[in-house]
């Protein structure tokens, strides 16, 4: 009966994993992801293993964090995507979750079974796949939205899960295994119960989080398609100037060149040319894009800041919900980099500049949003950075350009270089 208990651990230890992978967010590709996790943590489930075979659960019971959680915790921190408190939130909630069912199969052989290990095995036969069907059905989709959408808070979860981890180690095994000490076990059975209890109150805030982090990102979907139809509406109403005064310029010109008066036609002509320049709409044939780009352009104008756009898109049709949205929030980042820079002296001030640029690359439709930012920023590629800016209302645009991209089949990826920030989209066009 021995080789049921070893096999049940064995199979713990495997779906450790599963239900770790199944809601971290790895830096590389699945399938490195898979390779490095099998060679690494072959070695770790190897090494309890042994010790397990050699020294019993007694033993590897006690020294469980060191030769496992350990290990582990670094392996992952390495390859995960997020280094903070979302990492560790994440890994102390898988651990934790597993050696609940540790405890809990533990307990229920130890009277029940009768040290058999029959009732512990089959009850980490059925528990750990239910856990995992449950967290696929249920939690991974929200959860993945809640590490993408929440950026900060993660630290004080993280800590009351590492806490409750390191109380069910103790508490289960020291000074020996809590079977052998039932005056204890009542508390101990407490522990079992308010440890799911903590977690959905966790899951809760986090995802009231969330359900605000959507709040403010619809507020601000209206905000950009207010803007926009203002933007439409002005250009109509400048258009509707525009051809009202032509009566009044061709009469003109007409008046000039009946007496001869070819070089003021001429002059007069170009001036007219001058104001029709001026009018908006000259940047793409897609009226609602071309409405976000009017928009901005006025908006750096003002700030007294150079722009430039490279923009070769036709009137062709394009999900211009998603590109609009694409294109504010970045270009709304590039403003808010901009005025960061006004009150500086020195060169960081006198360069400040917006481009952008749109074109198709075979299916794709690629945008690159270039703007000046501090000296001293460095944004990793493929990091989101944080927003230092205050209030409950900002660190939105770089998510919900990414979560624009993802809907259309794309990505987004933002760094910095000589000086400036870049954000490059790349979105299916066809």
């Amino acid at each position: 009966m021995i080789l049921l208990r070893d096999l049940s651990v064995i199979w713990t230890l495997f779906h450790l994993l599963i239900i770790f992978m199944l809601l971290y967010r790895s830096r590389y590709s699945r399938k490195k992801t898979l390779l490095f996790t099998g060679i690494a943590m072959g070695a770790v489930i190897l090494l309890n293993v042994a010790g397990l075979a050699l020294y019993g659960a007694a033993v590897m019971g006690k020294v469980f964090i060191l030769t496992c959680t350990l290990p582990s915790l670094l392996f992952f921190w390495i390859i995960s995507r997020d280094r903070n408190g979302r990492f560790f939130f994440t890994f102390c909630m898988a651990d934790t979750v597993a050696l609940w069912i540790l405890a809990v199969t533990n307990i229920a052989d130890y009277y029940f079974g009768g040290e058999q290990y029959v009732l512990m095995f089959i009850g980490r036969l059925l528990l750990f796949p239910l856990v995992e069907w449950m967290a696929v059905r249920y939690i991974r989709k929200p959860y993945m939205q809640l590490q993408e959408a929440v950026p900060g808070g993660w630290g004080i979860f993280a800590g009351m899960t590492a806490l409750y981890y390191i109380l069910l180690a103790v508490i289960s095994n020291f000074p020996v295994i809590i079977t052998a000490r039932s005056q204890e076990l009542p508390a101990f059975l407490l522990v079992l119960v308010l440890m799911p209890m903590t977690y959905a109150t966790i899951f809760i805030s986090l995802y009231r989080q969330l359900l605000l982090f959507r709040k403010q990102q619809g507020e601000r979907i209206l905000l950009e398609q207010k803007n926009m139809l203002e933007a439409q509406l002005e250009n109509q109403q400048r258009i509707r100037r525009m051809k009202h005064d032509m009566k009044g310029h061709t009469a003109t010109i007409a008046g000039l060149l009946a007496a001869g008066q070819t070089k003021e036609a001429l002059a007069y002509l170009k001036g007219v040319e001058a104001e029709m320049d001026t009018l908006q709409g000259q940047y793409c044939a897609n009226p609602y894009i071309n409405a976000v780009f009017v928009h901005y352009a006025g908006k750096l104008e003002e700030m007294g800041a150079g722009y430039r756009s490279d923009i070769q898109i036709g009137d062709e049709e394009l999900p211009y919900m998603e590109l609009c949205q694409i294109l504010s929030n970045g270009l709304e980042n590039a403003c808010d980099a901009l005025k960061g820079l006004e009150d500086r002296s020195g060169s960081d001030a006198g360069k400040r500049e917006v481009s952008v640029q749109m074109r198709y690359n075979k299916n794709y439709l690629l945008i690159r949003i270039r703007s000046t930012c501090r000296k001293d920023l460095y944004v990793e590629r493929g990091v989101i950075p944080a927003t230092d800016k205050p209030g409950h209302d900002h660190g939105f645009g770089l998510a919900t350009i990414k979560e624009a991209a993802e809907r259309l089949e794309g990505d987004m990826v933002c760094y910095t270089e000589d000086g400036c920030f870049v954000l490059d989209v790349m979105v299916r066009s066809s």
